[in-house]
């Protein structure tokens, strides 16, 4: 029988979030790293309460999720060797049961994964992209891919931190040979046959069955713009200088370690990505909607999108690539964001109240 939940003027919600056993006994929504969601829900209305996940404990949190109305979830797709495989399959039931889960599981498996580069790449921020379905294909294209178009990146379906994604540019005067560099912190780039490669990244077409491979965009050291939405508005920006996939400069074994530089953080009226907010709200985002089948109300109340500057336009202004969506774990976020997530969220559980009364 389902946990019963009992109507009343205020909505509970449940924020998800990977932990322990201790962490779990320990959590409150003061001493949460998702303090200001919890002070924006609490602003509208909207009562929440931390909820802490871990396999060893899944049924306990599928009852207590069974009794709110609506559960957020921050988890990363891989977590020190865990997947989410064991924690979909328990928000598609509470789902199925009545409470609104937000991201669902089946929408990142749309939206959240790389494969949407290949899906979306028709559209403005798109470029050129392919996708590998097996080893078999990998190791028949991508060779004669990478001599005839320069430096590309590979990236598994699922990952998050830079897991599963390499530049890789083939070196000239030395047949089958590549440079390739991981693109979590602390790897160093690395000289090897394309076939050790392959060997390499054929894990990847298990959990998350494929690889996705673009183009090496020469302005990476411009940096990256995160782009925040709620839905399908725009919910700030960030903008951060990164260090993945920009080799070291050669200063010797002993020099320090170069770090990425902070993300600077900015509403949705920064000047700066006007011209990116106007084309994500009235074009990408809601032809990306068609192309994956997503209607609006099942969009994550908090996503991202990450660009990178393509080549400059005929006028000398910047245009933006997309290299990946997330949806899974979107935090650090704006300031203006929680807000964001409170009225989007609110605005879904009304409709969802109105639904059930009839």
């Amino acid at each position: 029988m389902d946990t019963e939940r009992h109507p009343s003027s205020r909505n509970t919600v449940a924020i998800l979030s990977r932990g322990d056993a201790a962490a779990r006994s320990n959590a409150t929504p003061q001493n949460s790293r998702f303090v200001r969601v919890f002070e924006a829900l609490a602003a509208v209305g909207i009562d929440a309460r931390p909820a802490i996940y871990d396999e060893s404990f899944t049924e306990t949190v599928r009852d207590e999720l069974l009794g709110v109305d609506g559960v957020l979830v921050w988890v990363d797709p891989i977590h020190q060797g865990k997947t989410r495989a064991d924690l979909d399959a328990m928000l598609r039931e509470v789902a199925a049961r009545g409470p609104l889960v937000s991201a669902h599981p089946d929408v990142i498996l749309k939206m959240g994964v790389k494969e949407v580069l290949y899906q979306t790449r028709h559209l403005g921020w798109g470029t050129d992209t392919h996708r590998y379905d097996s080893a078999v294909a990998f190791r028949a294209e991508f060779p004669s891919r990478l001599r005839a178009s320069g430096p590309r990146v590979l990236k598994q379906n699922r990952g998050n931190g830079g897991q599963g994604v390499w530049k890789v540019e083939a070196l000239p005067n030395a047949d089958g040979i590549v440079r390739v560099l991981h693109a979590q912190r602390g790897c160093l780039p690395e000289e090897m046959p394309v076939e050790d490669l392959i060997a390499r990244c054929q894990p990847y077409f298990g959990w998350g069955g494929c690889i996705i491979d673009q183009a090496y965009q020469a302005r990476l050291p411009d940096g990256m713009i995160r782009c925040y939405m709620s839905a399908a508005k725009v919910a700030g920006f960030g903008h951060q200088l990164i260090k993945a996939l920009i080799p070291p400069p050669p200063e010797g074994p002993d020099a320090p370690e170069a770090q990425p530089g902070p993300r600077i953080m900015h509403g949705p009226s920064a000047p700066a990505f006007q011209a990116l907010r106007k084309s994500m709200e009235n074009e990408w985002v809601p032809q990306m909607m068609q192309a994956l089948d997503i209607d609006e109300t099942s969009l994550p109340v908090i996503w991202d999108a990450d660009f990178l500057y393509g080549p400059r336009d005929a006028a000398g202004g910047d245009t933006y690539v997309l290299c990946e969506i997330n949806a899974s774990s979107c935090f650090a976020i704006p300031d203006e964001a929680p807000a964001a997530i409170a009225r989007t969220l609110k605005q879904r559980l009304l409709s969802t109240r109105k639904v059930r009364t009839g």
